[in-house]
């Protein structure tokens, strides 16, 4: 079984910097991708890229040996709070399988 657990979240006053870890535990697979979603209150769940609000600020960074990948993320904005999500796409045998983090609730205040 696989299972991603996030870390990192809370409250944080704007231009505020958290870090946010995921760390895939289990045995039997390889790890394909691992990135960072968000979901805004009343707000569909998005990736974050490079090319968006994010550029500048947040950095996507992995550790291959550990399967963690880590968000860091600089000069907070109030517009940023949302639950972070990690996502993975877990290969096992030649099966492909995609999971998700519990989420991890990142509240930025003016």
């Amino acid at each position: 079984q696989v299972q991603l657990v996030e870390s990192g979240g809370g409250l944080v006053q704007a231009g505020g910097s958290l870090r946010l870890s995921c760390a895939a535990s289990g045995s039997g697979f390889s790890i394909r991708r691992m990135d960072w979603y968000r979901q805004a209150p009343g707000a569909l769940r998005r990736e974050l890229v490079a090319g968006d609000s994010v550029k500048g600020r947040f950095t996507i960074s992995r550790d291959n040996a550990k399967r963690t990948v880590y968000l860091q993320m600089n000069n907070l904005k109030p517009e940023d709070t949302a639950v972070y999500y990690c996502y993975a796409e877990i290969r096992r045998e030649t099966y492909d399988f995609q999971y998700w983090g519990q989420g991890t609730q990142v509240t930025v205040s003016s």
